[in-house]
């Protein structure tokens, strides 16, 4: 099964963002990272494809958002993740 499309929107210096970074990589999946800390193009879209969202990360996967590292750490202690991930 291919892997999904993971994404994910971050801002510099944030640290759920870093462990949302490590969560995926040691599970081997590769994502889209896209900066807003500076707002701009991509927090514009942030905001169309996650419509309220106010704290980052936000991690979409196959264009479906999934919330934040508490949220994708809850669905993984769940063993709710992998699936998703294709795992």
């Amino acid at each position: 099964m291919p892997q999904p499309k993971v994404e994910m929107y971050v801002k510099w210096g944030c640290p759920f963002c870093v462990a949302a970074k490590a969560l995926l990589e040691r599970k081997g999946i590769e994502f889209a990272e896209y900066d807003i800390t500076m707002g701009g193009e991509k927090r514009t879209e942030m905001l169309e494809r996650v419509p309220g969202a106010v704290t980052v990360p936000q991690i979409l996967i196959n264009d479906a958002p999934y919330g934040g590292f508490d949220e994708v750490s809850a669905l993984d202690r769940a063993g709710k993740l992998d699936p998703l991930l294709g795992l």
